[in-house]
């Protein structure tokens, strides 16, 4: 089984339902799988230590799961047009698996939500691809094909799944973004399986 890493930080959880989205995409195609995970709040000095374990909701990510899985799919909201510290200060963490090549050749994509039309979606989006180039990761976008991606009038961009809130409490997702998320799951683990049959 070609096993994808959907890896995401979600603080209203806007985020992390694109994240499941992108999971159903991914489950979508034959011989693949999905791993969802998140990570921990960044937390000040003066505060208490994340718990191992969170109370609810996806296991927090460790750098196994980026180095045993196939692919990744990395979401994060957008935080003044660049992905949210939690996000950023896990990849921070991954210079063993830079150092390695671990995460060379494998597929990759990202997605992102933000509270207005304008929050600056494509430039986090953007923000999220430049680790993964520095690892040497092979980045799979949404291409005008989809016909959603045209038809949207809220989230979506071809550089990845995105989910426009509104500020209207609740994350839901307009059918246009599911519909956008899932082809990118499904883009991830179409490559990832033939990448996978290739290599035997």
């Amino acid at each position: 089984m070609t096993e994808i890493l959907v890896l995401y930080y979600s603080r209203t959880g806007a985020t992390a339902e694109l994240a499941r989205q992108v999971c159903r995409g991914i489950e979508s195609v034959a011989g693949a799988s999905a791993r969802l995970r998140t990570v921990p709040a960044v937390v000040t000095e003066s505060d208490a230590p994340a718990k191992p374990v969170p109370a609810s909701g996806a296991s927090y990510a460790t750098l196994d799961d980026l180095r045993d899985t196939q692919g990744l799919v990395l979401g994060s909201p957008t935080r003044f047009g660049n992905m949210a510290a939690p996000l950023k200060h896990f990849l921070d963490g991954t210079a063993s698996l830079w150092l390695s090549g671990a995460l060379a050749g494998k597929p990759a994509a990202v997605f992102t939500s933000t509270q207005t039309m304008h929050g600056g979606q494509e430039a986090t989006l953007l923000s999220m691809m430049l680790p993964l180039l520095h690892h040497g990761m092979l980045l799979v976008g949404v291409p005008y094909t989809e016909r959603a991606l045209s038809e949207t009038r809220s989230g979506g961009t071809p550089y990845g799944a995105s989910h426009v809130g509104g500020g209207t409490g609740a994350p839901v997702l307009t059918e246009a973004e599911k519909t956008l998320a899932q082809a990118l799951g499904e883009r991830v683990a179409m490559l990832a399986v033939r990448l996978a049959s290739t290599r035997g």
